[in-house]
């Protein structure tokens, strides 16, 4: 899966340098065209000539030496680039690109590149663990990067802890599946729209009506499908997790927004995943100032919101529609029941009421019911291993029914 892939390596500077000129090797020998691209500071622990050796390329080391006048070269290895992997990266380092720092050849190419960048931190565990380390990595995540996150084991200081740089061979094997999942997949090329999270339903500048859900579930969708090489855009209501890697963001906060959201793409879109836990009520009236409090109850009168999924079941054409249903009993009755009243193609759903299935965890139990009456029922797991088993579905779905083709 790799022959002939671009792949540049991004070389900061400490002890596990030597880790990168093992990944190097092994990217060469599975077939990649590699590039390296090093610090000052990684020429300390390892001369650029070895990774000439082991890539046959030269190395980039200073962003004012210029070798090709028809070329700038941070711009055109940047360009040239499949995928970008910084191993190790140092704290320095992920310091930088959070702040948007360009002052060497690595971090102008890094900001000059469109591909996907691979962060493969490597530092003391105390070093890891600084709230600024982890800031910056939070930033990063934000941004759209991707982390491979160090193991725990003997570090080079003698501490013994989280901090090590991942070994070479998980390394390539993560990029096997990245480009293979891509190049396989009947999602790949496909637009995919997923919403997720919760609304907020506003009574007055200070209170809002929402629910439970965290959008774990819709996050672990877009990034998965992604992964198979989707073009995702992601509509979300709001959460505090870390925006997946090349997904289209859109944020919005109201019943209100997000179906104007999902309408207005709906069009160019061939699949809809509708993970989102949208309110169906709102306050009739919004108070433009703060309801002060009185004696006795207060009531607030509510209205029905617009029925997104009802209203995409309406508009579909050739478009492949996948709901959720978050029930607490009658499970497999509500979910059959808004599969056909909806016209979706599929339905997810879970009882809320397990352990391991609510709202907020990081798994979930669910059920895949299809049109044709196929089901199929999930043990526990991970959401972002649900995320998989779902798309494996919808793929599926895709090859039978000879849609989007």
């Amino acid at each position: 899966m790799l022959k002939n892939r671009n792949i540049l390596l991004g070389v900061s500077g400490g002890i596990a340098v030597y880790k990168a000129a093992a990944l190097t090797s092994k990217l060469v020998q599975a077939g990649a065209n590699v590039k390296v691209v090093m610090t000052n500071s990684a020429c300390q622990f390892v001369s650029p000539l070895t990774f000439q050796a082991l890539s046959r390329h030269e190395v980039y080391t200073d962003t004012f030496e210029e070798r090709d006048p028809h070329v700038i070269a941070h711009i055109d290895v940047a360009d040239w680039a499949d995928l970008v992997i910084i191993a190790p990266a140092t704290a320095n380092i992920i310091g930088k690109l959070a702040s948007g720092i360009a002052d060497d050849m690595l971090t102008t190419t890094l900001l000059a590149t469109c591909a996907p960048v691979w962060i493969a931190p490597a530092m003391n565990v105390h070093m890891y663990d600084h709230p600024a380390v982890q800031r910056n990595i939070g930033t990063l995540y934000k941004d759209g990067y991707r982390f491979i996150e160090p193991s725990e084991g003997y570090l080079a200081c003698g501490y013994v802890g989280k901090g090590r740089m991942e070994e070479p061979e998980q390394i390539i094997q993560l990029i096997k599946d990245h480009f293979s999942a891509k190049q396989d997949s009947p999602l790949k090329g496909k637009n995919i729209v997923v919403t997720a999270g919760p609304t907020r339903e506003q009574i007055d500048p200070v209170r809002f009506f929402s629910n439970h859900s965290t959008g774990k579930m819709g996050y672990a969708l877009a990034e998965e499908a992604q992964k198979l090489g989707a073009h995702v855009t992601l509509i979300t209501g709001p959460t505090s997790l870390h925006a997946p890697t090349d997904v289209e963001i859109v944020p919005v906060t109201s019943a209100a927004d997000m179906f104007d959201a999902v309408l207005s793409r709906f069009a160019e879109s061939d699949i809809v995943i509708k993970t989102a836990a949208v309110a169906d009520y709102k306050p009739k009236h919004v108070h433009d100032h703060k309801l002060k409090k009185k004696d006795g109850a207060l009531v607030i009168e509510l209205e029905r919101t617009k029925d997104i999924l009802k209203e995409l079941g309406a508009r579909k054409t050739n478009q492949i529609i996948v709901g959720f249903a978050a029930e607490t009993q009658h499970v497999e009755d509500y979910a059959q029941e808004k599969l056909v009243v909806k016209n979706l193609d599929m339905i997810v759903a879970n009882n809320i009421a397990e352990n391991g299935a609510g709202f907020g965890t990081d798994t979930n139990i669910v059920t895949v019911y299809h049109r044709d009456g196929k089901q199929h029922a999930y043990p526990l797991m991970s959401k972002q291993a649900a995320a998989a088993e779902i798309l494996r579905e919808v793929a599926g779905l895709v090859e039978r029914s000879g849609k989007l083709t």
